[in-house]
């Protein structure tokens, strides 16, 4: 006899939040009927393992600058010694950059549920801030948020933190604009760049 549940336990027999159940409804993973009264009920026996994304465990090693490869390295080592059979996905940006195209490729995976689990060396990897958001975003998706080196931080420690985070963040930009601004100086040919690139364009005259 087919065995129909309530959603809450539905979801707590396979494992899943109510959520998960209406997504895999809609998608025809699972089969639900509504009794008189409109209140869903779940065959959790038309549930077929075949059906849902293959999961997977994604170890995300990030470093901000090519020169820090060596510490890129050492995080991904550190994390398949622990998860070999993990897929690895190393990225170079910084840590303030939430349009980083590795880690929004790893957050569409997460949310289609193609991901049981991701392992940073520190929170910081993902990003300097919103961690929260992050492991919220994790759990709202069945997928378990691993941080390995997960030091406690007073407030005060962790403002200077964030401090230092933000003006190494400017002061890195900073170098890079006095760094052009040189090329500049010594070029100047640089600033007609733009004006050669068009001028091969031809100019239209209003009626």
């Amino acid at each position: 006899m087919t065995k129909y549940l309530k959603p809450r336990e539905a979801a707590e027999y396979l494992g899943v939040n109510v959520r998960t159940l209406a997504r895999w409804e809609n998608k025809g993973i699972i089969q639900a009927i509504k009794t008189p009264s409109g209140q869903r009920r779940y065959d959790v026996e038309s549930y077929t393992q075949s059906f849902l994304p293959t999961k997977q465990t994604v170890l995300y090693c990030r470093v901000s600058s090519h020169a820090q490869k060596p510490d890129l390295n050492r995080q991904v080592a550190a994390l398949q010694a622990l998860y070999p059979e993990a897929k690895t996905i190393k990225e170079i940006g910084g840590g303030l950059n939430f349009k980083r195209k590795k880690l929004l490729e790893l957050l569409t995976q997460i949310m289609k549920g193609e991901v049981n689990r991701v392992v940073v060396a520190h929170k910081d990897r993902l990003a300097r801030f919103g961690f929260d958001l992050f492991n919220w975003l994790c759990e709202q998706n069945n997928c378990e948020l691993i941080v390995l080196n997960e030091k406690e931080l007073s407030p005060q420690e962790e403002m200077v933190e964030d401090i230092l985070a933000i003006l190494h963040c400017f002061s890195s930009r900073l170098y890079g604009l006095r760094k052009y601004q040189t090329q500049i100086k010594n070029d100047p040919e640089l600033c007609n760049e733009p004006f050669k690139q068009n001028s091969n364009l031809t100019t239209v005259k209003e009626p």
